[in-house]
């Protein structure tokens, strides 16, 4: 055989050191990293709470897709958009207290598991979420029965074609704001 395919005789020292490098390699790159590992809750004390998602008490509702947690922590319904109705400077629009009320009944004093999608916060410091009540999705039972447009805001577009959906089923059944006595009809 030719020389270079014959390997220089070895120390037992140099190939314990040699197996120990490749079963480090093999290590590192094969199990998760401690990352992998929070987000399958290994280290959580609560196993419903992840990175992506914690269950919180609602202390109030601030308009129709806004409402503040027990923690003071203000929380914007990613994917909806409801009619203003405690905007700055801006009237209140048709249907926006309606909206308002029914967010409120809705959510108010109970406990919700929220769900984060890409983006944390929007630019007014609110944490952009997913809200569900027990299993039912908040933010698509808005824009379902009418009280909510789906609205897309990019990177946080995971749930936006169910959104669609949801609009095009309340429009087609004239829920809420697409109903033809709404805002004098003019949706």
């Amino acid at each position: 055989m030719p020389a270079f395919w014959t390997l220089p005789r070895r120390s037992p020292r140099s190939i314990l050191s040699l197996s120990l490098v490749i079963l480090f390699n093999l290590a590192y790159f094969t199990w998760p990293t401690f990352h992998d590992w929070t987000d399958k809750n290994l280290f959580q004390k609560n196993p419903q709470e992840t990175v992506q998602s914690r269950v919180s008490l609602v202390k109030r509702v601030v308009d129709g897709d806004t409402f503040e947690l027990e923690s003071g922590e203000k929380v914007r319904l990613i994917g909806v958009d409801t009619p203003e109705s405690v905007k700055p400077n801006t009237p209140v629009q048709c249907f926006g207290k309606e909206a308002s009320n029914y967010l409120e009944d809705l959510l108010e004093g109970k406990e919700v598991r929220l769900e984060k999608d890409v983006s944390e916060t929007d630019r007014y410091g609110r944490l952009l979420r997913y809200a569900y009540l027990d299993d039912e999705l908040v933010n698509e039972k808005l824009v379902r029965e009418g009280y909510a447009s789906a609205a897309s805001f990019p990177p946080d577009v995971s749930k936006q074609d169910l959104f669609r959906q949801a609009e095009g089923d309340a429009r087609t059944h004239e829920r809420g704001l697409w109903a033809k006595d709404t805002c004098s009809g003019k949706r």
